[in-house]
C-alpha cells in the first residue's frame, strides 16, 4: 500500500472520530525545546490562536518526539490524529513531494523572492494534491544548504568524489551525485552519530543545524557559497480536525497560519543560520572555505543540468514557473 492510499484510508477511519470544537490542538515536534520551530512557529502560533480566541482555542506542544518519535512519519502521524498538527520535511518522505520538493533545487528560489513565497505561489494550481487528508498551516524553506564536513576540507567539487554525503531527499540526493559525491539519506536526528563515527563523511544541510543539532560538536570544516539548493519544511493539520473546528476558532487559526506563519518560520531559520556560523567560527578550530566568485561557480557548473531534469523528470514545468513568478 501506497503512502497516499495509507493517508487517505487513516483519514477516513478518523472523521467519524474527530469531536465537533476541538478545544486543544496538540502539536507534535520531533526535535527538542531549544529547536528553532519552537518559537518561531509552535509558541507563535499557541500565542495568537490563544489570544484570538479568548483562550477558547489551545495549542499544546509535545516536543521530543513524545507523540512518536520517527521524523520520517510526521506527516502519517497527522493524518492518524495521533496529534492534530504536526511539522517535518517534504524530502523525508520525497515520493509524496515531488513537485513541493522542486523549490529546494539550486537556482529555484528567485533573488529577493523568499522561499514562503515560491511554495505558496505555486501550492493551488500546483502542490495541493501532494498534502492529501491534511490542511497545510505553514510553508517554508530553509537558509541555503552549506556543506558540514568531518576531516575533509572541501574547496571544489573534486574534494567530494567518493565522499559519503548524507542528504534530507532526492533533490539533494541529485545535487550530491552531479558533485562525486555518494548520497545517503538520514532523518537529521541520525546525523550526529553518522558524523561521529564515521558512517558519513559530512552533510548538505542549512547552518542553522550547528545549533539546533548540535553538529558543531562533531564537524569540523564546512564550505561556504557553493549553490546547493536549500530545504523545505510543512506545518500541516489533520483535515478533519480542521473541518470540525467551530467557524470562529477556524478563523482565527487561519488568521494565524498561511504565509504569516510560513514567514516567522523562515526569517528564523535564517538568522539562527547566521548565528550558528558566526559561533562556530568563533570556536577557532574550525576549518572555513568562503569560497569566491570563481569558486562558487565550479560548484555551479557541476550542478548545472541538476534542476532542469528533475524538474523534466516529476512534469513540474508549471510547478517552477509559478514559484519563479514575480
Amino acid at each position: 500500500m501506497n503512502i497516499k492510499t495509507t493517508i487517505m484510508a487513516a483519514a477516513l477511519t478518523l472523521s467519524t472520530a474527530i469531536p465537533a470544537f476541538a478545544q486543544e490542538l496538540k502539536f507534535a515536534s520531533f526535535t527538542p525545546p531549544f529547536h528553532t520551530v519552537t518559537a518561531s512557529v509552535i509558541d507563535k502560533l499557541a500565542a495568537d490562536v490563544s489570544a484570538a480566541t479568548n483562550g477558547a482555542l489551545t495549542v499544546r506542544a509535545f516536543h521530543g518526539g513524545e507523540l512518536g518519535a520517527g521524523p520520517v512519519e510526521q506527516y502519517v502521524r497527522a493524518v492518524q490524529g495521533v496529534a492534530e498538527i504536526t511539522w517535518g520535511l517534504p524530502g523525508y518522505t520525497s515520493s509524496q513531494f515531488q513537485k513541493t520538493m522542486i523549490v529546494e533545487l539550486p537556482g529555484v528560489v528567485p533573488e529577493g523572492k523568499t522561499g514562503y513565497d515560491s511554495i505558496w505561489d505555486a501550492y493551488d494550481a500546483e502542490l495541493a494534491g501532494e498534502f492529501p487528508a491534511t490542511v497545510p498551516l505553514a510553508l517554508w524553506t530553509s537558509e541555503p544548504n552549506i556543506m558540514i564536513m568531518k576531516d575533509k576540507v572541501i574547496r571544489t567539487p573534486a574534494d567530494l568524489a567518493g565522499l559519503k554525503i548524507r542528504v534530507a531527499g532526492a533533490t539533494a540526493a541529485e545535487v550530491a551525485t552531479a558533485l562525486g559525491a555518494t548520497p545517503v539519506q538520514m532523518p537529521i536526528n541520525q546525523v550526529y552519530n553518522a558524523l561521529q563515527t564515521g558512517l558519513i563523511d559530512g552533510v548538505f544541510t542549512g547552518s542553522s543545524t550547528l545549533s539546533d543539532f548540535k553538529l558543531d560538536e562533531v564537524a569540523s570544516s564546512y564550505t561556504l557559497g557553493a549553490p546547493l539548493g536549500r530545504l523545505a519544511f510543512y506545518v500541516v493539520m489533520n483535515e478533519a480536525a480542521y473541518n470540525g473546528l467551530s467557524a470562529d476558532a477556524r478563523a482565527a487559526l487561519d488568521a494565524a497560519t498561511g504565509r504569516g506563519l510560513s514567514q516567522s518560520a523562515e526569517e528564523a531559520w535564517n538568522a539562527a543560520g547566521i548565528a550558528a556560523v558566526a559561533a562556530a567560527r568563533e570556536t577557532g578550530d574550525n576549518t572555513f572555505v568562503d569560497l569566491d566568485e570563481a569558486g562558487a561557480q565550479a560548484f555551479a557548473d557541476a550542478v548545472s543540468g541538476v534542476t532542469a531534469a528533475y524538474v523534466a523528470s516529476v512534469g513540474g514545468e508549471a510547478a517552477l514557473a509559478a514559484m519563479q513568478a514575480n
